[in-house]
């Protein structure tokens, strides 16, 4: 943790010197928050392996080498780094060992029954035509929020679904514009669990050119998920339940256009504290979940 601190306090009081006078007083609030979000997060940590019950309609079997952070201290968190509130997050898993560097956010979407029959003539070039489309129109809220605006390069892997399962797997390259041509960019690997009344999301947050290892913990966590009886995709009942206005494509090339900007979002609030983003570059640049893993010991100390 005293690493982190001095990290984070040497990059803040150099990016202080370039706000103005009435800005300092609600940036060192702000960093009051990250600090006690943070500990508050990891004091409230379920250790794996364990069983986690996500709401009233899951159970995720959680492996003995990450930790699951609860839906109020998780909101907290993401909120801590100018995430918006968002009332579909159940949870964030992180990893234990200090040699990984992501985190899974949970989600649930009481959309309703989705219907998956546009995935058997869906055309994976016309999906990411559609997401980079709606990049670009999210691209003007951003602007408003003064976050970066984003563009999308390609797949990362292209979507698949399992019909067996009602499984959805898809995630896309997206960086900021104007950034370096050899920057590794932070991604978000999309993984879905149809159920009856809407979907459970389990979205991996991690460098581009560590996805083809660390999606291996995501998809252990999608394989460990189980709707509860009365909850699963073949539980639907046309006669009474509520079917969603969209169908399976839309995942990809429509509602989740916003989730491209998560972790955009997290990193701009930590350039808000200075408009060269010196606290962005020191935080994101030596492993910003690792060394808020670090708090962790500090969180249990008495």
């Amino acid at each position: 943790m005293r690493a982190f601190l001095s990290l984070l306090s040497l990059a803040a009081a150099s990016a202080l010197c370039f706000l103005p006078a009435g800005a300092l007083a609600q940036n060192a609030s702000a960093q009051q928050e990250i600090e006690s979000a943070t500990k508050a997060a990891f004091a409230a940590a379920q250790q794996g392996p364990a069983d986690v019950k996500l709401g009233e309609q899951a159970v995720v079997r959680l492996p003995q080498n990450m930790f699951f952070v609860p839906r109020l201290q998780a909101e907290r968190l993401m909120q801590a780094y100018g995430n918006g509130k968002d009332p579909s997050l159940l949870g964030v898993v992180m990893p234990k060992s200090d040699d990984d560097d992501w985190v899974v956010t949970v989600n649930f979407d009481k959309a309703g029954y989705i219907k998956d029959d546009d995935a058997r003539n869906w055309d994976v070039s016309e999906l990411l035509d559609s997401l980079r489309e709606g990049t670009e129109q999210s691209n003007e809220e951003r602007k408003k929020r003064g976050f970066p605006e984003l563009t999308v390069d390609g797949w990362v892997e292209a979507p698949k679904y399992d019909s067996n399962t009602q499984r959805l797997v898809w995630s896309v390259a997206a960086k900021h514009k104007g950034a370096d041509a050899g920057e590794d960019p932070t991604v978000n690997y999309n993984t879905y669990a149809l159920g009856r009344d809407g979907y459970i999301t389990l979205d991996l947050i991690t460098q581009q050119s560590l996805v083809p290892k660390d999606k291996n913990a995501v998809l252990a966590l999608l394989d460990n998920l189980n709707y509860v009886d009365g909850k699963r995709y073949a539980d639907f009942d046309s006669s009474t339940d509520k079917v969603a206005e969209y169908g399976l494509a839309a995942l990809v090339a429509g509602v989740a256009a916003k989730k491209l900007g998560l972790f955009a979002v997290i990193a701009a609030f930590l350039a808000k504290f200075a408009k060269v983003g010196i606290l962005a570059a020191a935080a994101l640049g030596g492993g910003l979940w690792k060394r808020l893993r670090g708090k962790k010991a500090d969180a249990q100390q008495p």
